[in-house]
């Protein structure tokens, strides 16, 4: 690849992290998804997105504790659904 060319692939993937971000997706996610659908190697996605992280500090850390909050929200939501069931299965 040319300069211009792996300049535009990094934007490629650059923007693709972005879609990944607005999905929520954990790095490793984006990394996986990325492989599977757009056929780029997960050591560049990893790259870029190591560099997005260093371009961009507070960013990638508000993010990071936003997916923490989502991911025990999500958690604490399954449990009560789950002792929903068992309370309803017991009244039974």
């Amino acid at each position: 690849m040319g300069d211009s060319s792996s300049a535009a692939y990094i934007h490629l993937v650059h923007r693709l992290i972005e879609e990944c971000i607005l999905f929520n997706m954990s790095k490793e996610e984006c990394m996986e998804a990325l492989s599977k659908h757009a056929n780029i190697q997960p050591v560049i996605t990893s790259t870029v997105w190591k560099e997005l992280e260093k371009e961009n500090k507070e960013f990638f850390e508000a993010y990071s504790r936003s997916r923490a909050e989502i991911r025990a929200s999500e958690t604490e939501t399954r449990q009560r659904i789950q002792n929903m069931i068992s309370d309803n299965s017991s009244k039974q």
